[in-house]
């Protein structure tokens, strides 16, 4: 288990997504976090339900902010956001740019990418992990929550692996949905092939 982490702040702030979406959020922040970054947790609609709803969204400024299409995070948070509205439960909102390695080094990759690597590829070359995410810190927040048991809305087995691991029950893993463009159609394959993310991509 990891060391315990504390609330340290909650504040209401109404948030407003590109397609006009709104639901007012009460955004946590926290105390004691092993790695001392600025994660957050936005507590979204009946959020203290028995089981509730909660995704871990690894911060992704090109496409959550600038709308990029390189990717599908941004479409994926805007998802998140309405069905734990709906459902109850927690975004965690994990400061780790670029599957943990930064987001200049992400934007090297990214030109690594652009000469023939898959997105797995180009983070090695440059001498970093495929993934490097450690989702320590979201058990950590759930923690601080009160939170021990989870649906967790997300595609990707190893999400629910480490949590599994740092005392977290899993009751359920639901899928996002496929958030598909000509800009990402490589990318979500080589997720779904290298990582064994839950997408079910037309042949």
């Amino acid at each position: 288990m990891p060391p315990a982490a504390t609330v340290r702040t909650q504040v209401p702030v109404p948030l407003r997504f590109h397609d006009g979406y709104t639901v007012t959020a009460r955004v946590i922040t926290f105390a004691g976090l092993v790695d001392g970054r600025e994660h957050l947790a936005l507590a979204l609609g009946a959020a203290d339900r028995p089981v509730p709803l909660v995704r871990p969204h690894s911060e992704c400024l090109t496409g959550d902010v600038f709308g990029s299409e390189r990717c599908d995070c941004g479409p994926q948070l805007r998802e998140a956001a309405e069905r734990i509205a709906t459902a109850g439960g927690y975004l965690l909102y994990l400061r780790q740019e670029g599957r943990g390695i930064g987001l200049y080094a992400k934007l090297d990759a990214y030109a690594l990418q652009d000469t023939g690597l898959d997105t797995y590829e180009a983070n090695l070359a440059l001498g970093h992990d495929a993934d490097a995410r450690d989702y320590t810190v979201a058990a950590q927040m759930l923690g601080a929550l009160g939170v021990d048991r989870v649906a967790l809305l997300s595609n990707n087995p190893d999400k629910a692996d480490q949590l599994t691991r740092l005392g977290v029950t899993v009751a359920e893993r639901i899928p996002t949905g496929v958030h598909l463009s000509p800009a990402n159609a490589g990318y979500l394959a080589t997720k779904a092939r290298r990582a064994a993310h839950t997408l079910h991509l037309a042949r």
